[in-house]
């Protein structure tokens, strides 16, 4: 069985090649480790080869996987949809949220952040896939979302977040992650999270910034 030193070894050099072969540095890609349905007993290998980015889907299986004490510190990612009961907890939790995508969630994130005397990362997930069942925010909106958040104090705007359509893998899916590269661009903001394990070397080349990875890494999920 391939341990996790190799299986983290393949990414990291399928990241190193789609970089260099864009012209760009593959110490600029950010790698998240997705572990939704992962056993901690599974991901710890992982950190201890070298993960430093953990994403989760869900705050409270996030909260229970990890209650006990790591011999490691990553960083946490919500990478789900976030529900407002959860709002408090995920930001006690998580050091970054990248599915903001609605004003009252804004909201909600802001006061309970205040209250909480903290300042949050945040990423703006955009619907680049024409699917209904996407969640995301419009990107003829996103403008005027970024206008209205710069009320939010307690909320730091680093990037966009983006998910291509179910099934558009490798190079089907290169004109939606050019669609949101080009607006991000036009925000000038400094993360662009987009690419997981089918479409990741793609989105490099079209300028990812941070790649969401579960399948590649922890095998294909039961």
């Amino acid at each position: 069985m391939e341990s996790a030193a190799d299986r983290l070894g393949s990414v990291l050099e399928k990241i190193d090649k789609a970089s260099r072969h864009a012209g760009r540095h593959p110490q600029d890609i950010t790698l998240i480790a997705v572990t939704k349905t992962i056993s901690l007993e599974r991901v710890l290998p992982y950190l201890q080869a070298g993960i430093h980015h953990i994403g989760e889907n869900r705050v409270q299986e996030a909260l229970i996987k990890y209650s006990t004490p790591l011999p490691f510190h990553p960083k946490f990612h919500l990478i789900g949809q976030l529900q407002s009961n959860k709002v408090k907890k995920a930001i006690e939790f998580f050091d970054m949220i990248q599915s903001l995508d609605r004003i009252d969630l804004a909201d909600d994130l802001n006061r309970h952040a205040q209250a909480l005397g903290k300042v949050v990362p945040c990423l703006i997930e955009v619907k680049i896939s024409p699917e209904q069942t996407k969640a995301g925010l419009e990107p003829d909106q996103l403008e005027a979302f970024l206008s209205q958040l710069k009320s939010r104090a307690s909320l730091a705007i680093k990037g966009l977040m983006g998910i291509a359509p179910l099934g558009a893998d490798g190079e089907s899916a290169r004109p939606f992650f050019a669609r949101l590269r080009k607006l991000f661009e036009k925000a000038k903001l400094e993360i662009l999270s987009m690419g997981m394990s089918s479409d990741f070397e793609v989105a490099i080349e079209e300028g990812a910034t941070m790649v969401r990875l579960g399948t590649a890494l922890f095998g294909a999920r039961s």
